[in-house]
């Protein structure tokens, strides 16, 4: 695959992820992070709370992803790798400690 429509096919990954979060988060500010840069590090997906780094290979590096949303998460935000490798389902992925913490805001305030 060339650079050009490997570039393209990432594009199309994190546009389609933006739509997966409207949906699931509808009344947040979900836009791609890269049409917004200003210098800064940015996610490849700008979400509230969490820190996306966007993969969508042949076969894509998890671990790889992983430790990249890692180094450029800021605080405060969770860093969490979504990865799609080509005709299987797509895996987000976190660390440990912060899906646990996940849990835990999500138990305590479910309705009871």
């Amino acid at each position: 695959m060339s650079g050009a429509s490997s570039r393209r096919k990432g594009a199309d990954w994190e546009r389609a992820l933006v739509h997966r979060f409207r949906e699931a988060m509808p009344e947040a500010v979900i836009r791609r992070g890269l049409q917004y840069r200003t210098g800064q590090e940015m996610s490849d997906v700008e979400v509230p709370c969490f820190w996306v780094e966007a993969k969508a290979h042949q076969r894509t590096n998890v671990r790889e992803a992983m430790r990249q949303a890692v180094e450029t998460c800021p605080p405060g935000r969770w860093p969490l790798a979504v990865c799609k490798d080509d005709g299987q389902t797509p895996l987000v992925t976190m660390q440990l400690d912060d899906f646990l913490e996940l849990v835990r805001e999500w138990w305590e305030a479910r309705p009871r």
